[in-house]
């Protein structure tokens, strides 16, 4: 049972994943594959205001996505986008990337001339991979967006509320946990984002962690 408490706690790491850059017109619009198809609309809604030519859409078929899509996230995407009238000639495909840092470096060695890139993302994936864009460092004018909306309006028929409270700790660890390994630049976490971490991974919402990950501290 999900109370209110472990509710608001959700809503504390939800605050701090989620990003608000502001979208400038660039060279490309590119979407990372997953199970929220809604990543697509906003990568449609982007290409319509005339803010990019092109879409790519990256992402193979990962843990959540599997069973969910006929063939790659990528190519999921790009049909949802194609029925929201964006063109087949405007997008282009990246479909071996399996996490956020192959979304990010396999799209750059497609787009090498890119100077601006809108990066669209789950909501509550933006701050990971801002980190993770900084990381590669890629001499690339850079920002990030996700669809519109709040962490009550984000759970899918294929994501519930817990999988998604679930998805929060274990990319709150990710962002911890990363930075020694290369993957992302290290960020700021607030004390209030450490307090709602630990009291979720008590209440049990540890299903997005590795075996044996118990505290941010932990490798």
């Amino acid at each position: 049972m999900i109370s209110d408490h472990h509710t608001q706690c959700a809503q504390i790491l939800w605050d701090h994943h989620c990003l608000s850059e502001p979208v400038e017109k660039s060279d490309l619009i590119v979407g990372l594959g997953s199970y929220d198809l809604r990543v697509a609309d906003r990568c449609a809604a982007l290409h319509k205001m005339a803010m990019a030519d092109v879409i790519c859409f990256t992402g193979a078929s990962g843990n959540w996505t599997q069973e969910l899509y006929r063939s790659s996230e990528a190519e999921a995407f790009a049909e949802r986008a194609m029925a929201l009238g964006v063109a087949r000639q405007n997008i282009r495909l990246e479909t071996k990337a399996q996490n956020i840092g192959e979304n990010v470096s396999l799209t750059r060695k497609m787009f090498p001339d890119a100077g601006a890139i809108i990066w669209v993302t789950k909501p509550q994936t933006q701050r990971r991979l801002r980190a993770t864009i900084e990381a590669w460092d890629l001499d690339v004018v850079s920002c990030v967006t996700a669809p519109q909306h709040g962490f009550e309006d984000q759970p899918t028929q294929s994501h519930s509320k817990r999988d998604l409270i679930c998805e929060l700790v274990g990319d709150t660890w990710r962002l911890a946990a990363y930075p020694e390994r290369g993957f992302t630049v290290s960020q700021a976490m607030p004390a209030a984002v450490r307090d709602a971490f630990g009291l979720l991974v008590e209440a049990g919402f540890v299903d997005h962690l590795p075996p044996n990950v118990r505290s941010l501290a932990d490798r």
